[in-house]
């Protein structure tokens, strides 16, 4: 059994949750929106002679059930870099999971995603360059437009906390600016790039399966 702490907070009078996997639901659209899963990433270092573990493959499609099953979401809004690179063994299994789900998908494409966009809607997704949704604009890369609050990912934003006995934890995070909230990369197999916030910044680290909203 897992449990979850998530943050609730309000942009343009819209209620969002902000989950320990990366992931933010969207209340008033039932819609998840999840950045920078990198499926297929781990095949690829595989075959290029990396040891890495054969369960990382799994386990970003169980945290992808995991946060489905938490939320009723109609839809699934991945903000970019859905697949890693070219179609390797991972396709497979990401195929046998849409096959398996319920809910609508889309892709706003973003620079690692150079599948043909054929293989995507032939799965049923819709994909976008950019999509709006009201006041919203969301993008892959963070995106400054006049109007619009920008939900983007790209970035893997993390940042570094420090303790009193000098010790130092590099966290991923929800970084928020004024019009604008950078997702954490949602796949469990990416680096992080640390951000240093400003006094208008909010950021929320994640650990132990907890969104924690921290002070600069």
């Amino acid at each position: 059994m897992y449990f979850y702490l998530v943050q609730n907070i309000s942009i343009n009078n819209q209620n969002f949750k902000l989950h320990p996997s990366g992931a933010i639901f969207w209340s008033e659209k039932q819609l998840l929106l999840i950045a920078d899963v990198h499926l297929g990433k781990v095949a690829h270092f595989r075959k290029h002679g990396s040891a890495v573990p054969q369960q990382v493959i799994t386990k970003n499609f169980e945290q992808l059930d995991r946060v489905l099953s938490e939320f009723d979401a109609t839809e699934i809004c991945f903000l970019g870099d859905l697949f890693h690179s070219h179609i390797n063994t991972e396709w497979i299994l990401f195929e046998q999971w849409v096959r398996s789900k319920k809910v609508s998908l889309s892709l706003v494409t973003g620079n690692h995603d150079i599948i043909n966009p054929l293989r995507f809607k032939e799965l049923g997704f819709e994909l976008y360059s950019e999509r709006v949704i009201d006041t919203f604009l969301l993008t892959h890369e963070p995106e400054d437009r006049e109007g619009y609050f920008n939900f983007c990912g790209h970035i893997h934003p993390g940042v570094i906390l420090q303790g009193s006995g000098k010790q130092r934890l590099r966290l991923p995070c929800f970084f928020k600016q004024p019009l604008q909230l950078i997702l954490p990369a949602f796949g469990s197999f990416t680096g992080l790039y640390i951000l240093e916030p400003s006094k208008e910044d909010a950021v929320f680290v994640i650990g132990d399966g907890e969104v924690i909203a921290i002070s600069r």
